[in-house]
């Protein structure tokens, strides 16, 4: 068999392998659990990231349970996540 013979079979391979491929994404990302950036609630150097003035982003809080850095947690979780500063928020306390 000649090599344009094989071009129809080869096409529908490649268009079945793009159909998993991104069936398999679209999966991957519904299994994601839905998450909420939670303010005050990192140890030092674990925040995600927006750690305020002094610091870049993610690991870069200074402090424990710093106002302005926050952490990705659970969806619904961040309000009841108790820290010796109190609970988390969802909004920057700086």
């Amino acid at each position: 068999m000649s090599y344009l013979s094989h071009r129809p079979l080869l096409a529908g391979l490649l268009a079945a392998s793009v159909t998993v491929g991104l069936a398999s994404a679209a999966s991957a990302q519904a299994k994601k659990p839905a998450t909420e950036k939670c303010f005050g609630v990192a140890k030092a150097g674990k925040n995600d990231c927006a750690a305020g003035p002094g610091t870049s982003c993610a690991g870069t809080s200074t402090k424990d349970y710093q106002a302005n850095a926050w952490k990705l947690v659970k969806a619904g979780t961040c309000l009841s996540i108790k820290t010796p500063k109190g609970n988390g928020s969802l909004k920057s306390k700086a």
